[in-house]
């Protein structure tokens, strides 16, 4: 049947479509943190954020079906959900954050903010790390680096190097902070004697697409200081460490500490409904207003805020925030307990974790990894790899995961690590 599906795949979706795994799983149902196949296989998910608070929550779905079955319309009517949503949502942030934009993915939320950033400068130019994930729209596009743009990255991009644990810039933890900052420095230095300028900075809080390294709060003190002095605005990426993931806060921004101009947020915000926002201060959203129009016909939907809210409901009435922090805790301190010699690092925070897998010459075991990631698939444990080389296991589960789910997945995990050969 797998092999039926994927033909029928490459004759209607066309070649290169990406799957998981050697073997692609076809699935059929979920609930709370498993997974199960056309075959009836059970499977532990270790690796959806989308459902955030859990597959097919039921106060999710309850939500959804009985707000479709009432009214779906767009927001150039009048309707109460949109701003009931947007009143509960911006109390949880600081900074003056206080005004939302509705629109359907992560990618179009930080088109959005790279527009905000150039109507409030007046510039163009953007800076991102040299291994991050923010969207596939052609703007984002360009700050991506899964695969260089044709022709090309453009003149009004520039790319820093990301933060490394088992590396880090400038050969030390410590003086990590401070090359990074000099790095965005000389980007911006870069852009303004082209003549592009610069406009923002867009970062994800965790790093999580650069292998979410090692990094304490105030890592990015000496940066901001950089930013704001040139005048440019910070992009906030929390479509992975936002809404609790991290346990210790909501937002990624606030365990490293430091105050964003624009924030973006998607996947996990609606439990899977296809949702995003931009989230800013009335100022800047009044100059972008102002610069741009901007409507979208599905941002925003009743269906779509219906979700949301719900969503927010469960984080906030079954605990999943301490959950993260507890279960994470135990899952990372499970993590740093298991001897293998290719092991580099366990790290993470919250329900974000992983291992750094590098050979005895410090050079990355990216295909060991990989093996690592389809025996874990075998046993019904479903995670995967990121990080440059994508040597770096990346365990990132739904938020119902119980310590015994954790038990399950770092057990399997010794299981795996034991039979596989290191060369």
């Amino acid at each position: 049947m797998t092999t039926d599906l994927l033909a029928r795949r490459a004759a209607r979706l066309g070649p290169n479509v990406p799957t998981f795994y050697n073997d692609p799983v076809h699935i059929v149902r979920g609930e709370g943190v498993w997974l199960w196949d056309a075959a009836g296989r059970k499977y532990l998910d270790c690796y959806n954020n989308v459902p955030h608070v859990g597959h097919c929550h039921p106060h999710v779905v309850e939500a959804i079906t009985r707000q479709a079955a009432t009214l779906n319309t767009h927001t150039r009517y009048l309707h109460d959900a949109i701003l009931d949503y947007a009143d509960r949502l911006t109390a949880n942030l600081k900074h003056d954050i206080s005004q939302m934009i509705m629109v359907c993915t992560g990618s179009e939320a930080n088109d959005i903010a790279l527009r905000m950033a150039q109507a409030v400068t007046g510039k163009t130019g953007f800076i991102a790390t040299d291994n991050t994930y923010h969207g596939n729209t052609t703007a984002v596009a360009q700050l991506s680096t899964r695969r260089p743009p044709i022709g090309g990255y453009p003149g009004h991009v520039r790319l820093v190097p990301a933060p490394e644990s088992v590396a880090p810039l400038g050969g030390s933890a410590e003086a990590q902070p401070q090359v990074f900052a000099e790095n965005i420095a000389r980007a911006i230095a870069e852009l303004e004697a082209t003549g592009q300028g610069f406009a923002g900075l867009m970062l994800c809080p965790s790093f999580a697409n650069e292998g979410f390294p090692t990094v304490s709060p105030g890592f990015l003190d000496p940066t901001v200081e950089v930013v704001k002095r040139a005048g440019g605005l910070i992009l906030c990426d929390e479509v992975q460490p936002g809404f609790g993931r991290l346990g210790s806060h909501f937002w990624g921004h606030d365990w490293l500490g430091f105050a964003p101009d624009v924030v973006t947020i998607g996947k996990p915000m609606a439990n899977g409904h296809p949702v995003a926002a931009v989230l800013t201060r009335p100022d800047i959203m009044e100059t972008f207003r102002t610069a741009f129009g901007y409507f979208n016909t599905f941002g925003g939907n009743p269906v779509s805020c219906a979700a949301a809210m719900a969503t927010l409901d469960v984080l906030e009435h079954e605990g999943m925030q301490q959950n993260a922090l507890n279960v994470g805790t135990y899952a990372l301190s499970q993590l740093a307990q298991i001897e293998h010699p290719l092991k580099a690092e366990a790290r993470g925070q919250g329900l974000f974790f992983g291992i750094e897998f590098t050979h005895p010459d410090g050079s990355p075991a990216t295909t060991f990894t990989a093996r690592v990631v389809e025996g874990m698939r075998a046993r019904g444990v479903l995670l995967n790899r990121i990080g440059r080389h994508m040597n770096t296991l990346k365990m990132r589960p739904p938020m119902p995961f119980a310590q015994a789910h954790a038990d399950l997945a770092i057990n399997t995990l010794r299981e795996v690590l034991s039979e596989l050969p290191v060369d």
